[in-house]
């Protein structure tokens, strides 16, 4: 499925569905704003996605649309998370994708915290 990381919001994306409680997640946090949960598919030692509850389908809908309380509460839950799964020590990546080109596969806005080991470049140099 393409998603453009633009409007309109998919309500049965499957962020969505893991809010709405009909998908279960392993939480790693959660506040008024915001869900964190372990990465099903998990690409480093430690692999929490952090989703707003709102319906944003980008970092450029989230930006533009979200309120302040929900800005704050979100990137509050991050830096919560990765100080509770004990990424600060050693480092830590944090990434979201935005649209078809950026690699967005779920159309619900997201951001992956990667740690627990040296993650690496964060994508292959341009060619000359």
């Amino acid at each position: 499925m393409r998603v453009t990381g633009l409007p309109p919001y998919d309500p049965n994306n499957i962020f969505a569905r893991i809010l709405r409680g009909e998908i279960p997640c392993r939480k790693a946090g959660e506040n008024e704003h915001a869900l964190a949960f372990h990465d099903i598919n998990p690409q480093t030692p430690v692999h929490v996605l952090v989703i707003p509850k709102g319906a944003y389908v980008s970092v450029a809908d989230f930006s533009a649309s979200a309120s302040e309380a929900e800005i704050a509460g979100f990137w509050r839950l991050i830096g919560q998370v990765a100080k509770e799964q004990g990424l600060e020590g050693g480092g830590y990546r944090i990434l979201s994708n935005m649209g078809e080109d950026g690699g967005q596969e779920v159309p619900h806005f997201h951001v992956h915290i990667f740690g627990g080991r040296r993650v690496g470049r964060m994508v292959p140099k341009a060619e000359a």
